[in-house]
């Protein structure tokens, strides 16, 4: 069972409206926040919550991403004999400038492109979501997530295996917003800031410091495999 509580207290079930607004203020608000962090050695390679990039290399996926359309997704996912983690390296090494204010002024050039892979435009809100906190939080940098993003790509991992597998992970869980008025399924429950509920959900494992509840240790050993 998944429900959402308005601000007037009425149930509201599911979202509507194009993701893309969602997706290009995030997109704005990351790069804004970047202008900020300046070029000291070692921070632009502080390792990301994606673990496997630094945070540089993060922006350059984003950047990638930004630029991706069907057919190119099927080219280079060709190019990649359809292994998604050497295309996403690929996409990386392709994308990320020699220096951070580089990747930063070509992000921002594109960040208000409506072009993805194939598949559903919520996956492409999830990226705006997930990778800015892959970013922001080694950085130690905070954003204030607009509840409309956090619960649509909620939404839309909780019913998703596709690559980070999600939907296994949250599996016989009952899971509960501390700050916005979602839950999903049944079990034991974790609850916390809606932000970590996403974040642990699609893997990244600091978030799960931010949450508790009699389910957090089972959802916590899903993390060790």
């Amino acid at each position: 069972m998944n429900t959402v509580v308005g601000p007037d207290g009425v149930i509201v079930m599911g979202a509507a409206g194009s993701p893309w607004p969602l997706i290009h203020a995030e997109r704005k608000a990351l790069l804004d926040d970047l202008e900020g962090v300046g070029s000291a050695p070692g921070v632009w390679g502080t390792r990301s919550l994606c673990t496997e990039w630094s945070v540089h290399q993060v922006l350059g996926h984003m950047l990638s991403t930004a630029m991706m359309t069907p057919p190119r997704f099927l080219g280079e996912m060709a190019k990649a004999g359809f292994r998604f983690p050497r295309f996403a390296d690929a996409g990386v090494a392709a994308w990320t400038k020699p220096t951070p204010q580089e990747t930063i002024t070509a992000f921002r050039a594109v960040q208000d492109r409506t072009t993805s892979p194939p598949g559903p435009v919520e996956a492409m809100l999830g990226e705006a979501v997930v990778h800015p906190e892959d970013i922001r939080r080694p950085l130690g940098l905070r954003h204030v997530y607009p509840e409309e993003s956090l619960v649509r790509t909620a939404d839309f991992f909780k019913g998703s295996n596709l690559l980070i597998g999600a939907k296994n992970r949250i599996a016989g869980l009952r899971l509960r917003a501390d700050d916005v008025g979602w839950t999903h399924g049944d079990g034991p429950e974790v609850h916390g800031p809606m932000l970590s509920l996403v974040m642990t959900m699609t893997g990244r494992a600091p978030h799960l410091d931010d949450l508790g509840g009699d389910g957090l240790g089972t959802y916590r050993a899903r993390f060790s495999h």
